[in-house]
């Protein structure tokens, strides 16, 4: 399947959003950006660099900013969708048709292409050490084979399963998403890997 194919597919997919996804992509495309597929999402990329993605989801289409920290927003549309994680990323979340305003988005991708040029980039400093959530920490004690598949990992790869069931801030939800990591823990199944192999 084409690049092409896979972003209609998507397009198709993404329900009452197909219109306003549309309309994004095609601006990107105006901009000169080149397109592509990452995590399942398209990507629109200049000078070597990623800068923007659209993504939909239930209750809005995002348009992420790989470098937005550095965009002038002078419309005041943009997020950071996570306070004291996300370093250089922002969002724009479009809840309905009319918060689409394409002369905005076309000034932001000239800002975002010119600073890519430029080379300024805030790179993710990932922090090195693995907290493992008490959740994780007692299945791992409990379950042998849990615990050797989990130690094969490479450090990035248990970050990405502490992390993803420590971000959960009630028990309930802690132990839904330990209960939905085991199998993929003891099939040797990074938590992102599926997002990779596009």
């Amino acid at each position: 399947m084409s690049n092409e194919e896979k972003i209609a597919t998507l397009i198709a997919s993404s329900g009452q959003w197909q219109g306003l996804f549309t309309s994004i992509r095609l601006a990107c495309l105006r901009a000169g950006l080149t397109e592509t597929i990452k995590w399942g999402v398209p990507v629109y990329t200049a000078h070597g660099q990623n800068i923007v993605g659209i993504a939909p989801f239930k209750q809005w289409i995002a348009v992420w900013f790989y470098q937005g920290v550095f965009i002038n927003d002078t419309a005041k549309i943009l997020i950071n969708a996570s306070e004291g994680n996300t370093k250089g990323l922002r969002q724009w979340r479009l809840e309905q048709d009319a918060d689409y305003h394409e002369d905005v988005l076309l000034e932001y991708l000239q800002q975002a292409i010119t600073n890519a040029a430029q080379g300024k980039s805030i790179k993710p400093s990932p922090s090195r050490e693995v907290v493992m959530p008490p959740e994780l920490q007692h299945a791992l004690a409990e379950n042998e084979a849990l615990a050797s598949a989990f130690a094969k990992f490479s450090p990035a790869h248990q970050r990405e399963y502490a992390q993803y069931i420590a971000e959960a801030k009630r028990e309930e939800t802690r132990m839904k998403r330990l209960e939905k990591t085991i199998h993929m823990i003891l099939s040797k199944t990074g938590l992102h890997d599926k997002y990779k192999k596009t």
